[in-house]
């Protein structure tokens, strides 16, 4: 179809719009959709521009043609093709539910990504993986081993050509060295009890403590621990009537509708850095 999209980030002054438009006027092309966002307190203007071209055209080629107004707005930018399917590597441990979630919307077309494999330090899902006919990659690790086991996960992403990886409840600390070679492509989910009720069970600590609300936050990985910029946020509200047990239920909720949603923005390039915040353009 010929489609493209635009992202920038820039230091904000007159005239990044009409310099915007005024490439695409001269390649014929039509914007479809564009979002822009001034950022008062960081001086910075972001932009996404949804654009169809009358013919085919490479990525590589856009961006050199449009490098000359990026330099001149000293912009960070990128250009993507709107049709091109991003690959997915999902990493999960015993705690199905997302994986569950992200495997049938893809599976069902309501996701446009292609899940390239599952990674698990567990066997549980072997047979679920099957069943979508995902490969499944069992890696164990132990504190001993975890070099190895992430450097077979690195492996696998360049292998695989992935774009984004998503930890889907995987219960495990990456290091600093693969949070690094992540960067920017990576995505995590957990409630948001935290600080709160770390640890194990944390539904159950909810529980003991008479909470109201429960929530979930999907986010970029980061080497400070569940604390990159955050992408995606949802609550329900619970009361005394419901158990551990029903929390739980509705704590999985929450977490697979809040990790969907922030896949489903990253992959189509909805998302832009400003600082330690994101802006999400719907």
């Amino acid at each position: 179809m010929n489609d493209y999209i635009l992202t920038l980030s820039c230091p904000d002054r007159i005239g990044i719009v009409h310099s915007v438009s005024g490439w695409l006027l001269n390649l014929h092309g039509n914007i479809i959709d564009a979002q822009q966002f001034g950022d008062l307190g960081t001086e910075r203007f972001f932009l996404r521009v949804h654009f169809h071209l009358p013919q085919a055209a490479n990525v590589q080629d856009l961006e050199s043609s449009f490098a000359k107004v990026a330099n001149r707005f000293d912009m960070q930018a990128q250009i993507y093709d709107a049709q091109r399917k991003a690959r997915l590597l999902i990493l999960v441990s015993r705690q199905g539910h997302c994986l569950n979630d992200l495997l049938f919307r893809t599976h069902s077309g309501q996701l446009p990504v292609e899940i390239a494999g599952i990674v698990s330090n567990h066997n549980d899902f072997a047979a679920l993986a099957g069943s979508y006919g995902v490969p499944f990659h069992y890696l164990p690790v132990t504190s001993d081993t975890r070099a190895a086991q992430e450097q077979q996960v690195l492996d696998l992403v360049q292998r695989e050509n992935i774009d984004l990886v998503v930890l889907a409840r995987y219960m495990q600390i990456l290091s600093n060295n693969l949070c690094q070679a992540l960067s920017g492509k990576a995505i995590n989910i957990h409630h948001s009890f935290l600080p709160s009720f770390k640890g194990a069970r944390p539904y159950h600590q909810a529980h003991a403590r008479g909470v109201k609300i429960i929530g979930a936050t999907a986010h970029y990985v980061t080497a400070d621990l569940d604390e990159g910029p955050i992408i995606e946020q949802d609550i329900e509200r619970v009361d005394h009537a419901m158990s551990a047990h029903d929390l739980t239920q509705v704590g999985s909720d929450v977490e697979s509708l809040v990790l969907a949603r922030a896949v489903r923005s990253h992959v189509e390039h909805r998302i832009l850095l400003n600082d330690q915040r994101t802006v999400v353009f719907r």
